[in-house]
């Protein structure tokens, strides 16, 4: 068989599924460590390794953590789209 020296092109729809695929994936890895994490600091705090109160303040500076870190993610997207 003859290969082609013609370059492969695909539809734009194909990237545009393709990174909003990687999106919502990436979107799932951050709300499933979320979630494991959450869970991992109540079940330290349900089995009395750590008090109730310190279980609170944990969960408080994880939601502050993914918090901070997505608006820092979101102002870095958007300085680079200034480019």
């Amino acid at each position: 068989m003859q290969r082609s020296s013609l370059p492969l092109t695909y539809p734009a729809e194909v990237h545009v599924s393709a990174d909003k695929n990687k999106s919502l994936q990436m979107l799932a890895l951050a709300a499933g460590s979320f979630t494991a994490f959450a869970i991992g600091i109540m079940v330290l705090a349900a089995k009395g390794i750590v008090t109730f109160q310190l279980g609170l303040l944990m969960l408080v500076g994880l939601v502050g953590l993914y918090f901070g870190f997505g608006v820092l993610i979101i102002v870095y997207r958007f300085i680079a789209k200034l480019d």
